[in-house]
């Protein structure tokens, strides 16, 4: 089976959970981790991977904490995914030479499938989670 690791679903749940917040106060990483359910060190390494990647920023001090630093109308999926896991393949051989790579077919298929994934994980903003957020809670009191 091939499965997307905590670190890349817990970065977008925890992008998400700041573009859903008051954009004026910076959100600390216990309030995060409450929120998601995730251990309070595990956000704090995510935070810093993104951080790096540019996506969010941190403050010091008494009122501190992690605000985005990037346009979530910008921002894709695959964006957050790179910055926590590095490229996105999903198979070792994309991107890099292969001592196969002139007897191997399976190498295309590969790389066609990789190509397909990165194009729907671009395709998804921050922003179109944050809406999707809106409707599902405005759906949950519906009922």
């Amino acid at each position: 089976m091939m499965e997307l690791s905590t670190k890349g679903r817990y970065a977008t749940r925890i992008m998400l959970n700041l573009a859903c917040r008051d954009k004026t106060k910076p959100s600390r990483k216990q309030e995060v981790a409450s929120a998601e359910g995730i251990s309070v060190d595990y956000v704090a390494q995510l935070l810093m991977k993104l951080k790096a990647g540019g996506l969010v920023r941190s403050h010091r001090g008494v009122s501190g904490g992690f605000t985005l630093a990037c346009d979530p109308n910008k921002t894709t999926v695959a964006d957050i995914l790179e910055a926590v896991e590095g490229p996105l393949s999903i198979a070792p051989c994309i991107g890099r030479s292969c001592g196969r790579a002139s007897i191997c077919v399976t190498q295309a298929v590969w790389k066609k499938a990789n190509l397909a994934l990165k194009a729907a994980l671009a395709s998804i903003t921050l922003a179109d989670m944050v809406r999707q957020t809106g409707e599902l809670r405005t759906a949950s009191f519906d009922i």
